[in-house]
C-alpha cells in the first residue's frame, strides 16, 4: 500500500526554525541553515504537493526542456493557483489554448526594441521563448506559453515572474496601459 505525505512547507519551516525568520540559525542535526527566512502562510497544491505561494520562488527556478513527452499542459484551475505569483499577467484563452499575456506603453518605438532586448536575454537563458508585439509605435505585448504542449506549463509562468523582476521601468511610458497589481 503507497501512502501519500503531505507536509506544509508553512508549518516545517516554522518547526525547524523557531526564531521566526531572524537571521542565520542552523537546526542543529539536520543540515538546515535558515537565513532569512521569511514563510507564507498562503499555499498551494499542484499535483498533490504543497507549495508556498510566492513570486521570489518563480522566479529562482529554471525552466526545463519543453522536448520532455512527459510535458503536458497544466488545466485552467492549476494556472488560476499560480496567477497570484506573476502580477499584471493575464490568463487567457485563445480558441482553446491557455495563455499569459500582459501589456505594457514604452516611451519610444526604440524603447520598445530595448525592452524586447531585456525580456529576449531573459527567454535565451531559460532556453523558452515568448511571441512578442510591437502594436504601434509604443504599446508591447507579451504572449507565453508552452507551444510543443499547445497549453501552459510552470515554465510560462517561471519566464512570467522573470519578466516582472525586469528593471525597465526606464523605458516604460508613465502612462502604462496596464498598471502591475499587487500580489500582496
Amino acid at each position: 500500500m503507497i501512502r501519500t505525505l503531505q507536509i506544509s512547507f508553512t508549518s516545517l519551516s516554522q518547526t525547524l526554525c523557531r526564531n521566526n525568520g531572524s537571521s542565520n540559525t542552523h537546526v542543529a542535526g539536520t543540515g538546515v541553515m535558515c537565513s532569512n527566512l521569511a514563510v507564507s502562510a498562503k499555499t498551494n497544491t499542484h499535483y498533490g504537493i504543497k507549495t508556498l505561494s510566492s513570486a521570489a520562488v518563480l522566479s529562482t527556478k529554471k525552466c526545463v526542456p519543453c522536448n520532455t513527452k512527459d510535458l503536458r499542459p497544466m488545466t485552467e484551475e492549476a494556472a488560476n493557483q499560480l496567477m497570484p505569483q506573476v502580477s499584471g499577467w493575464d490568463l487567457v484563452n485563445d480558441g482553446g489554448t491557455l495563455k499569459l499575456h500582459r501589456s505594457w506603453k514604452v516611451k519610444t518605438f526604440t524603447k520598445g526594441l530595448e525592452f524586447f532586448q531585456e525580456v529576449a536575454s531573459v527567454a535565451e537563458a531559460e532556453g523558452h521563448h515568448p511571441d512578442l508585439h510591437l502594436v504601434g509605435w509604443n504599446n508591447v505585448k507579451i504572449d507565453i506559453w508552452t507551444h510543443s504542449v499547445g497549453g501552459l506549463t510552470e515554465n510560462d509562468f517561471i519566464l512570467a515572474a522573470k519578466v516582472n523582476g525586469l528593471d525597465v521601468q526606464d523605458l516604460l511610458s508613465k502612462k502604462l496601459s496596464k498598471p502591475a497589481q499587487s500580489s500582496g
